[in-house]
This record gives C-alpha cells, sequence and structure tokens, in this order.
C-alpha cells in the first residue's frame, strides 16, 4: 500500500460537503486564532520584523497580504513572512495527542496562495485548511517514537507538509503532482532539535516561516511539471525513514480516510506559552484563587513531569529554566510560567516582554520551583500536570488537572476566541479601528457564505 498517493488522493477528492459541520467549525475558528496570533507577532515576535523586511525589499509580484503590514509581496514570501509570525508568541492551536502545531504552517500558506490564485470561495478556502491541518495531524499521530531522540524537532517539518497539502488543493494539482508536491518539500523541510539546547537561539519562534515558504514553493514548482518521488513518507529514505528510523504506524495515516477528520481534535490556548506548561499554569491559578498564599508563605513548589515527555523538557536544564533569556525560551518553561501564574495571577502577552523576563519578583519564586518525575506519564502527555506548593508551614496544596483547558474535550468558548482575537490585534504594526476587527470575525465565523477570501485578507 502506498500511503503517500493515498493521502495525496484524498487531498483530490476530497470537496467542502465532505467536512463535517464541526470540523468546518474549528477551521473557522483556527483561522481566526491564527491570524490574532500572526497580527500580534507583528510587534511582539522576535525576529519577526525581519523577515517582513526582508520579502519587502526583495520586491516582486504583488500577490499575497503581509498581514498586519498593509503590503503585498509574491505568495512564497508573504507565506515566509507571515509564517515567522505564526508560532513566534507560541500561541496558535496546537493537537494534543499528535504534539504538532497544525496550522501553524498552514495557514499562512494557504492565504498566500488563496490570494495569488484569486476567486477562491469562503468554502474552497475551509476545504484546503481542514485538509492541510488534517495531513499535520495524521502524520504527528503515526509517529510511535519522538524524533527528538535522533536530533530533529518535528513539530516545524509536519507543518511543512500541511502548508503543501493546502497549497496543492488551491492550485488544483492532480494526485501525482501533490506527490511531486510532497517529495519537493521533503527535500526542504527539516528543523534541528538544537534549538532546544541553545538558549539565546530565536529559531525556535520564526521557524514556520521556512515551513509555509517550502510548502507554498513545493505546490508551485509541482504544478509547473517537476517530478518527484513515488513514496514521499514511507519510501526507504522518505520522511518517516529519515526523521523516526522508520517508527511509525501505517494505519494512523489512512485510517478512516475522507470519513473521520483528526483535525476535529485541535485545541486553542488560552495562555501564549508551549502547550505542554498549560497544566502547570492551570493548576497554580487554580491553588491561588483558592487559597490567600503569597511569595513569602512558600518553601517549595513541586510539578511532575514524564521522564521522556515534553515537559521534562520545559525543566531542563533547571537553572536555565528559572532564567530564561529570550521569550521564546521563558514559554518553554515550566518554572518561569509557573511562577509568572504565582506572582500574576495569569499569564498574557505582556508576560514575556524584555523587561518582564527579568521581574525580580517572577525570578525569584522560579527559584523555588523543581520538579519530579511521574512514572505515568508518556511522552506524548501534554495536557496532563501536578502542581504541589509546600508552604513553610508544613501544609502542601496540590492540583492535578487531566485535561488542560482549552483540548476539545475542555474547550475555550467561541467568546473568549473573539476576546483573544481582539487583545491580539490591538498589538498589530497596522493599528485597526474595532469595527474593522469586528468585520473581519464575522467574515471568519460566516466563512463559508463569502465568495472570495480576499474579503477577510484586504481588511489586514
Amino acid at each position: 500500500m502506498n500511503e503517500s498517493l493515498t493521502l495525496a488522493k484524498s487531498i483530490v477528492d476530497i470537496s467542502y460537503g465532505d467536512i463535517p459541520a464541526p470540523v468546518v467549525d474549528v477551521t473557522k475558528k483556527a483561522l481566526l486564532d491564527g491570524l490574532g496570533v500572526i497580527l500580534a507577532a507583528g510587534t511582539l515576535g522576535e525576529g519577526c520584523k525581519t523577515f517582513v523586511d526582508l520579502a519587502i525589499r526583495g520586491g516582486g509580484k504583488k500577490e499575497s497580504t503581509l498581514i498586519g503590514f498593509g503590503k503585498k509581496v509574491p505568495s512564497y514570501m508573504a507565506a515566509f513572512a507571515n509564517g515567522s509570525m505564526s508560532h513566534a508568541l507560541d500561541f496558535e492551536d496546537t493537537h494534543e495527542g499528535a504534539l504538532v502545531h497544525p496550522n501553524a504552517a498552514t495557514i499562512p500558506a494557504a492565504l498566500a496562495v488563496a490570494e495569488s490564485v484569486g476567486g477562491v470561495s469562503g468554502k474552497e478556502f475551509i476545504t484546503a485548511l481542514t485538509l492541510g491541518s488534517e495531513v499535520v495531524c495524521r502524520l504527528g499521530l503515526a509517529l510511535t517514537e519522538n524524533p527528538i531522540e535522533y536530533g530533529w524537532y518535528i513539530p516545524p517539518i509536519l507543518g511543512a507538509f500541511g502548508a503543501t497539502a493546502a497549497a496543492s488543493k488551491l492550485l488544483g494539482l492532480g494526485a501525482e503532482q501533490i506527490l511531486d508536491a510532497f517529495s519537493l518539500c521533503l527535500c526542504q523541510a527539516t528543523c534541528s532539535a538544537e534549538i532546544i539546547h541553545s538558549p539565546q537561539s530565536m529559531i525556535r519562534g520564526i521557524r514556520d516561516g521556512f515551513s509555509a515558504k517550502a510548502g507554498v514553493l513545493a505546490a508551485l514548482l509541482a504544478k509547473e511539471g517537476i517530478r518527484g518521488f513515488d513514496r514521499p513518507f514511507e519510501g526507504e529514505a522518505g520522511l518517516f525513514s529519515l526523521y523516526s528510523r522508520g517508527h511509525y504506524d501505517r494505519l494512523a495515516l489512512t485510517r478512516e480516510l475522507g470519513r473521520a477528520f483528526e483535525s476535529a481534535g485541535i485545541g486553542f490556548k488560552p495562555w501564549p506559552s508551549c502547550r505542554g506548561t498549560h497544566p502547570y499554569i492551570e493548576a497554580t491559578l487554580e491553588i491561588m484563587n483558592a487559597n490567600a498564599i503569597t511569595p513569602g508563605d512558600v518553601d517549595e513548589i513541586r510539578v511532575l513531569v514524564g521522564e521522556k515527555s515534553m515537559t521534562r523538557r520545559l525543566c531542563e536544564p533547571l537553572e536555565r529554566k528559572r532564567h530564561p533569556i529570550t521569550a521564546i525560551g521563558a514559554k518553554f518553561s515550566v518554572p518561569f510560567t509557573v511562577a509568572t501564574a504565582f506572582v500574576h495571577r495569569d499569564v498574557v502577552l505582556e508576560h514575556f516582554t524584555p523587561r518582564a523576563l527579568v521581574n525580580p519578583d517572577v525570578l525569584k519564586v522560579a527559584e523555588k520551583i523543581t520538579y519530579e518525575i511521574d512514572a505515568q506519564l508518556g511522552w506524548k502527555d501534554s495536557v496532563q500536570g501536578s502542581v504541589k506548593i509546600k508552604l513553610k508551614d508544613g501544609e502542601v496544596k496540590s492540583k492535578k488537572i487531566e485535561c488542560a483547558y482549552g483540548h476539545p474535550q475542555n474547550p475555550i468558548s467561541q467568546e473568549r476566541l473573539i476576546s483573544k482575537f481582539m487583545n491580539c490585534a490591538a498589538h498589530s504594526a497596522k493599528p485597526f479601528s474595532k469595527r474593522t476587527l469586528k468585520k473581519v470575525v464575522g467574515l471568519i465565523l460566516n466563512l463559508d457564505e463569502i465568495e472570495d477570501i480576499t474579503e477577510v485578507t484586504k481588511c489586514l
């Protein structure tokens, strides 16, 4: 069985009418959420302005919008710049089981290609975005070992294939051409896990710019007839052989394809930090809301993490995690985010500014935070977590979160997502009136009724 070809055929065959209403709803929310995060990253994302400036200076055909900057550039450069902003704040959607950000590269790529093609309806755009997200989710769910063990950081790698799938659908490619596009993507998609060992690096934040650009270029080249491989995913030197040494579940790629949509399992973030920090933030907030505790009352704060889980990596090396030096480093730190939640009774965008990173009150609490191993947590467990606060009088306040807020089983309301979008958009480089932002919200939540996706992008 050629899983690569099966996936490619599904992208050709699935139309808007095949997508269940709840999945359409998730896709609309993902677009609204993703655009808000991109707008905020235009001013708050470390390194993002450099990508935008490079795209503008490069010139070329004015095809696609730089979100929040009011300028147009060639489609692949718009995907590049917008993609650099999509994950920079670590505030975009996520899939807990797959450990991926399904739309970080997919949204920038899909928007860029849709504008360049022209006349793409809301229904066509929803279809392409859903399929791109679906590819990312299924690739992530298929992994049975974490490629980080072999030196690879997988979310932006898999994200590039979602960008490719969405771009290919919008360009009207056939199944064989989509195979070519996946092959061309494979030749570009990479990300070293060294990003987790280099605290001064900005790459962890802007990484999806490369993924979005790779997806658009791959689809454009395939459309022009550049031939690729027969089995870009399962081949002898395909994606899974290269990045996970062949450790993957074949059925996860194709099981009930076109009938069951894994992208229905997307979750949305209430706090702007790595998803793995969220159960600990939530537990801390619940303890603080129920008790009158001050930093002076605390002897130690202990969090429980899995031995091979992502959450353990959010605690190690402990001293570095207690004193992050970049915003993205702070967002990937359980000690810093828990300390922030403890001190401020919330975690918001403003808590990751350069000034906030050296807040003495937060750092003092972070010094009291340590961790222990919970053998029951697996490497894909990112929505469970426990916090124990030991007070100086010996009393212990503890809380365990089974399913973090924002997960489909513990969902965020549409009203909160709209509020999140409005708050993010307030940080945009290009100022917007509330009237314009409310119009964007209305267009996206009724996206299946609009005739041309540019009704949205021309507002941005």
